[in-house]
């Protein structure tokens, strides 16, 4: 496609250029380091490949183990936090707009990789405003503008003021503290908190409100919400896969090879439409096998799978279980008015309401 480049929409193929290390990279013309590079600097997992990248990620390794993502996900879990108040105002009966609660777990999370109390403002402030930031990727472009970039290091410097403070004082309570005594420089520290921001805020913001949504539309609400772990797994997969949280991935070319019979040379684009390559099984449905060319397909693969995961399911999980928590004497949330969001690069809801209904299913 001109100005895009050469683009994949199935699943196998795609799989087989993330996983051929030798011809394609993530460092090059038209790589995410074209995008990212001139606003993280050149040490972060996004825009990096070889031995540096696989040093980086194993430093970073014990940020995600299951103790550390529970601590990061348990901010504002306690009585006045925001998952137990959406339990208690469902249960009481009110309207609640997930989309918003999603969005507070979320910037309570943040501010937690930042050292900063999930009730403080500015931070949250900031994570919104990161959502532009991604929201100004465009295809057909292969970098940010220079005022996009000048803008974008303006949102990350409100964040990384306070990741900065946490960092230098080394506390191991906070992230940037335990990056400190992981042994990362205070840069390769300060690009990584940017990285996990730009990459990790939008798809739990996108992905749960969308999740509950396709749930109610296709009565599966019940069974996304019941005791079965093992169902709400597959949901939630399915879901993933449906909604793609990484509509598309970038390499670039690094010596002449092909992609399915297409030539391709040193310096040219390949465009992974992830969500071509996800949605070509067709619509929302649990119960189907699933083709293991697009398992987990979404977070990438091979050396390059999402680091972040872990931290991504585990924040789902706990809303799904504050959901559960208030879906009791056969009653289950119902969606009602809702309200796409608008200038963001992966779709999202700006409002999803729910309320508790009796389950017609």
């Amino acid at each position: 496609m001109p100005r895009v480049g050469v683009v994949v929409s199935d699943a196998a193929i795609a799989r087989d250029v993330l996983l051929d290390l030798d011809h394609f990279s993530k460092v090059g013309p038209g790589a995410p380091s074209d995008l990212w590079t001139p606003v993280l600097g050149p040490s972060v997992l996004l825009n990096m490949e070889g031995a540096e990248h696989a040093a980086l990620r194993r430093t970073l390794g014990p940020l995600f183990s299951p103790r550390a993502v529970r601590q990061l996900v348990s901010a504002g879990a306690d009585d006045d936090g925001v998952l137990p108040d959406l339990t208690r105002r469902l249960a009481a009966g009110e309207v609640v707009d997930l989309a918003a609660v999603v969005t507070a777990q979320a910037g309570a999370v943040i501010c937690g990789m930042v050292g900063l109390p999930p009730t403080d403002h500015a931070v949250r402030s900031a994570m919104t405003a990161a959502r532009t930031i991604t929201g100004m990727v465009r295809l057909h472009r292969h970098g940010l503008t220079r005022s996009q970039v000048t803008r974008a290091r303006e949102v990350l410097e409100r964040l990384t003021t306070p990741a900065r403070a946490a960092y230098r004082a080394g506390d191991p309570a906070t992230v940037p503290g335990r990056m400190r005594d992981l042994g990362l420089s205070e840069r390769e520290a300060m690009g990584a908190v940017g990285a996990f921001v730009l990459t990790g805020t939008e798809t739990i913001q996108s992905f749960v409100p969308r999740l509950v949504a396709i749930a109610h539309d296709t009565a599966w609400t019940a069974r996304l919400l019941g005791p079965d772990a093992e169902l709400r797994r597959r949901a939630v997969e399915e879901g993933l896969r449906v909604t793609v949280p990484t509509p598309a991935m970038l390499r670039s070319v690094r010596s002449a090879t092909s992609v399915a019979g297409v030539p391709v040379a040193a310096g040219d684009r390949v465009v992974i439409a992830t969500v071509n390559c996800c949605r070509a099984a067709g619509g929302f449905d649990p119960d189907r096998p699933v083709d293991p060319a697009v398992r987990h397909l979404w977070f990438g693969a091979g050396p390059h799978f999402c680091l972040g995961m872990p931290l991504a399911m585990a924040q789902v999980d706990a809303v799904l279980d504050a959901l559960a928590a208030a879906a009791t004497d056969g009653r289950v949330p119902v969606v009602g008015r809702r309200r796409a969001e608008r200038g963001v690069l992966v779709p999202a809801y700006r409002t999803l309401e729910l309320r508790l209904e009796e389950d017609a299913a």
